[in-house]
């Protein structure tokens, strides 16, 4: 198989066993798949079956061709961002322990290559995808039982409907879902099968449900609409587009009108500024405000490398010393991607994040499944990292690092096999 590392004859069979692409290909697929099932769900899992992923695929890599891969922007920025981070560690003030933990969230990012080149080999990409739906579906499910009783949640997550984690990871992965599906849906329609179009739009349906009434995320404000400005691009004509405008516009003004738990969460964003502006109230709005105001400051002061790794909390705490209400307020992470690599890594950080996520970009610009999805998961996590740092949050990090990888790997797999695709691509 391409790209896979051959099996010298000279070696005994016991190692030629050991490096036998039959045996160990489909054990890393199993772990990629589980590594995307276990996703909505643990933490823990993720780590576990990520490892038994990366050592059962390091036994059939072509390290010759590995190595080169890694020359390619969409491998090197990524790799560049994390060498920052441990470099970062050498003019950082904070703690060795506060500089050592704030490398960890950038190591995901070292996976991003490997993945590429993996998933450029392996045919099974599209399970590793359909795990992940699948785990969302289920999710989603259980997040309606505990909604109605909270005695069946996981963990003992804040928010009613929560099964496990959180409220902004839950609606991010539902969401993902629910706008990635939609092109199937429309296809499975026009090619009449009705059956699994009914399915397909049932659970569309159910995503988008457990988003209005039951957790929602108000940062899907920003990510959805352009997510389905993606749709209308892509594959509606437009006349297509009108009527998309025109069902959203409906579907909107019906969700607004039967659900008050939507309306109160897309309320709080005008009260939470006006209590935070009158009052200097400790509202979740305010708090950003107060933290992207601050972080502007701390970038400021080492604008061009930043303060190093792990001084965020440190630069926050001395913002804080006799500061009282919101003022006083202590953080590790300013809740905006860019700000938290700015703070840390300055301008030089900053322009490695944004290459990092405009190669990714540019590598989905093709047509077909893949290329679907990895523009999807590149766009929402742009977005949402507005009011988040969402590469480096293991939840959505990990969607990035598994949706971009996996995907981009089967567009490069794609590439290689139509060499006319690659000139259209690089003229």
């Amino acid at each position: 198989m391409s790209g896979v590392a051959a099996v010298p004859a000279s070696l005994p069979e016991w190692c030629r066993w050991l490096r036998n692409p039959a045996f160990w290909m489909p054990v890393a697929d199993t772990f990629a798949v589980l590594t995307a099932a276990s996703l909505p769900w643990s933490t823990t899992l993720v780590g576990i079956f990520s490892a038994c992923w990366l050592g059962a695929a390091a036994m059939i890599v072509d390290y010759p061709a590995y190595l080169r891969s890694l020359k390619h922007p969409i491998c090197a920025f990524p790799l560049s961002l994390f060498a920052l981070a441990v470099a970062g560690t050498l003019w950082s003030e904070a703690s060795w322990s506060a500089r050592l933990w704030s490398v960890g969230p950038a190591l995901k990012l070292l996976f991003l290559p490997g993945l590429f080149h993996y998933f450029q080999r392996s045919s099974r990409g599209m399970w590793v995808f359909a795990a992940f739906a699948i785990s969302c579906a289920l999710l989603m499910m259980l997040s309606w039982i505990v909604w109605f009783d909270s005695q069946f949640k996981i963990t003992a997550a804040f928010d009613a409907g929560v099964p496990v984690k959180n409220y902004i990871d839950q609606t991010q992965e539902l969401a993902l879902c629910l706008i990635a599906m939609a092109p199937f849906a429309w296809m499975l329609v026009r090619e009449r099968r009705y059956a699994l179009a009914a399915l397909c739009i049932a659970v569309m349906a159910g995503f988008l449900a457990n988003m209005v009434f039951v957790a929602f995320a108000r940062t899907a404000l920003i990510y959805v609409p352009v997510m389905l400005l993606l749709v209308a691009v892509r594959y509606l004509s437009w006349r297509g587009t009108i009527a998309l405008i025109g069902g959203v516009a409906i579907l909107a003004a019906s969700i607004w009108w039967t659900s008050p738990f939507f309306r109160l969460r897309v309320g709080m964003v005008s009260s939470d500024y006006e209590r935070y502006s009158r009052e200097n109230a400790d509202t979740s709005f305010g708090l950003r405000l107060e933290y992207w105001k601050k972080s502007l400051g701390f970038f400021m002061s080492a604008p061009l490398l930043g303060n190093g790794t792990g001084s965020t909390l440190q630069m926050f705490e001395r913002a804080a010393a006799g500061q009282r209400g919101i003022g006083a307020e202590v953080i590790r992470n300013p809740h905006n991607q860019t700000l938290n690599v700015a703070v840390q890594w300055g301008i030089v950080g900053v322009a490695l994040l944004w290459a990092m996520w405009l190669s990714h970009l540019m590598l989905f610009r093709g047509e077909g499944v893949a290329s679907w999805i990895g523009l999807l998961v590149v766009v929402q996590n742009i977005l949402s990292s507005l009011t988040n740092s969402h590469i480096f949050d293991f939840h959505a990090g990990w969607m990035y690092v598994l949706g971009v990888g996996v995907a981009g790997g089967m567009m490069l797999k794609s590439v290689a096999s139509h060499p006319g695709l690659q000139e259209s691509r690089t003229a």
